[in-house]
Order: C-alpha cells, then structure tokens, then sequence
C-alpha cells in the first residue's frame, strides 16, 4: 500500500477487538496470455487515496446513510493494504486471494476486496468455500460466463461460470446487463440452464432495484462483486469498456442499502476499475463513495 489506507482506518482495531469488516486489495489475478492487467492494479490504491478528504468527517452526518458511516458505534473497519500478487503468476495469486478471504472470514469478518480486474473474484468466492451457502450478486454490464479465453479459465472473462460450479453457491443474480460482450449464444444459454436470474440495465432504471432484489431470498448471505464498468461511464469513465446506459450511483447504492435490509452481506468485491481512463478522478471518488455506503451497511448489520 502505498498510500494513506481507505478513510485513515487503521491496519488493526485497539485492544484486539476483532473488526466488522476488513478491506485488502490484490492488483493481479489470473491474466490472459500476452495481457497487461498493471493498469487494473492501480485501482485499490487510487480508491484509497480519493477518499482521504472524507477521512477527518467519519463521525460526520452521511447523507447517503441516514447517519454517521459506523451509525454511533465504535469504528469496526480495518485496511490491511494489498497482498502481494505477480503478474501472470496466475496459480499463486489465486492461492493467494483465496487464503487471505479465508483468513479474514476465520475472525470472523466481512472481507472487502479492491482488485484488480474481474478475474480476483474467483479466488475470492473460493474463499467462501467453508462458509456457505452464500447467493451471489453480481452488479456488471456483462455476464462472465465464458468457459475459457486462450486456455485460461480463470480470467475476467470467466468469473461468474466458475461460481456456478461451486458448490457453496447457492444462487446467482446478475443486475445491470446491457450492450455487447464476450458471451455468445452459448454462454447465454450455459446461464439460463443454471438458473441465473438476469436483470437488465433497462430493467432496473425503470423498475428500481426492487427488480433485483426480489430475486435474493430473504435472510440470505450474499457475496456482492461490483464491476465498476456497471455504472453510466458518465459517472464511472475509468473502465476498460466503457458502455451507455448504465447504473446511476443512487441505484448502485440504494440496492447495496436493501440488500442490508433484507439479507447479508457476507462479502463484498470491487473489481475492473481502470485508472488510466479515468477522468479527473471522478471514477475513484465513484468508487471510494459506493465503498463507503458498503462499509456504512455493513456496519449495521453487525
């Protein structure tokens, strides 16, 4: 880590409390041949460092909460920085990210993770494997479900069809879809036989979020995976596919918010965040503001 930590938290809680939740990053996970995913391992620390100006306001009104972020109670959150991942070391950062998740899961905690492109999500649902069964919630504009991209089939392209064959994943929900992207036919219908539940971009603007949380059965644990190219690139341009029409920030954080209302957030990730597209850092304020509504949800739960 080599800035200041997400909102100043500490690495550790005073009095070896055990924290709520706890955010690390992980730059690399499984990238394809011939690929440079460096730019996507720029994103957990251009998150933390567009959040520093909020880091003096925490016991501050959030009006995005209906409160203070940790809603009167002793802060609960710890950023333990990133754990050391290779590019094209695609194994050992798996093994990696999987053993941090379970190591967080074992204190036990929320584990927060800042990728990194789509392809940490799989070691990061692996982690899960001893804690089922979760649901997923997917919030992307695609729906990662190829089986394999040059042999690799671990990468961003592929996430979501790894899940459906774990075992510890009882259910996926996928919300924001829009446009065009590597699934075909094929992938489409792989997700359909599966059981997938699809809720379009479309869908959400005009029906709300209630259209996809229907979908999550009440009482659940979720395990959330942002893909920040779900939001309208007006408001998230730093993304390696920018596409119209997507989410607004109200929706992304009103469905984060019921979400807590009617189920569990067991785990979240936020992946594919692009700093080299940003624009003037709008993208990260974006997503160190999503980050902090997840926190504030989390923190009443607990």
């Amino acid at each position: 880590m080599t800035t200041s930590p997400f909102l100043g938290f500490p690495d550790r809680l005073a009095d070896g409390r055990v924290p709520g939740a706890v955010i690390f990053g992980a730059g690399h996970g499984s990238t394809y041949p011939g690929k440079d995913s460096s730019g996507h391992a720029l994103a957990a620390d251009a998150i933390r460092a567009a959040s520093q100006g909020d880091a003096a306001l925490v016991e501050h009104w959030d009006f995005d909460l209906g409160g203070p972020l940790f809603d009167g109670k002793q802060r609960c959150c710890i950023d333990t920085g990133d754990i050391p991942t290779i590019l094209h070391d695609n194994a050992g950062n798996r093994t990696r990210i999987e053993a941090k998740t379970r190591e967080v899961l074992a204190l036990p905690a929320v584990p927060i993770l800042l990728g990194g492109d789509c392809s940490v999500t799989f070691p990061f649902l692996a982690g899960f494997a001893d804690h089922g069964p979760v649901w997923i919630l997917q919030i992307d504009a695609h729906i990662d479900w190829r089986d394999e991209v040059s042999g690799e089939r671990h990468g961003y392209s592929s996430p979501m069809r790894r899940a459906s064959e774990m075992p510890h994943v009882a259910g996926l929900v996928q919300v924001g879809l829009r446009s065009v992207g590597s699934a075909g036919i094929t992938e489409f219908e792989a997700a359909r036989r599966y059981g997938s539940r699809f809720v379009t971009a479309r869908e959400i603007h005009a029906q709300g979020v209630e259209a996809a949380l229907r979908h999550i059965p009440e009482g659940s644990r979720v395990v959330v995976t942002l893909d920040c190219d779900a939001l309208d690139p007006s408001i998230m341009p730093g993304v390696a596919a920018r596409t119209p029409g997507g989410l607004t920030y109200t929706q992304v954080i009103d469905l984060i918010a019921g979400l807590g209302r009617r189920a569990r957030i067991a785990g979240f990730d936020l992946v594919e965040f692009y700093p080299p597209t940003d624009i003037d850092g709008v993208s990260a304020l974006t997503a160190a503001r999503l980050l902090v509504n997840v926190v504030g949800t989390i923190a009443r739960q607990v």
